[in-house]
């Protein structure tokens, strides 16, 4: 029992720093939004990259408020990155994007939420339901 005591007291402030960080990160009126960032196809690669040193690319996109969930290439049309943001931080995102991103892409914003929670849970009830 003494042994259980110590380990229960380090578990339990590890899941309670993690919910704090976890809130820290991500908070409550946030947002996740995606970014299509379309290369434009009349301009080469180094040309593109030209563009967005000149413009602070690396420097200024995503602004320090946002957190990058995931960053990809799709080839043939250019980079989707899609990022979660606070809602009060919207417009710093916008200049960022208009600073640092325009003239090397076209882009497209979609607001996105994760449905997989979502899907994952209905998948669990429609197994539990078949078991009965």
């Amino acid at each position: 029992m003494k042994i259980l005591t110590p380990v229960l007291l380090l578990f339990l402030s590890c899941f309670s720093s993690y919910a704090q960080d976890k809130a820290q990160t991500t908070p409550s009126d946030s947002l996740m939004i995606t970014i299509f960032m379309k290369h434009h196809q009349d301009k080469n690669i180094d040309e593109l990259r030209e563009i967005r040193n000149n413009n602070g690319f690396l420097e200024n996109f995503p602004p320090p408020s946002a957190k990058v969930v995931s960053w990809y290439v799709l080839m043939g049309i250019g980079q989707v990155v899609t990022l979660k943001i606070p809602a009060s931080e919207l417009r710093t995102l916008n200049m960022a994007v208009e600073k640092s991103v325009w003239g090397a892409f076209s882009t497209e914003f979609y607001p996105t939420y994760d449905l997989y929670p979502h899907i994952k849970e209905a998948k669990e009830n429609l197994k539990a339901s078949q078991n009965e």
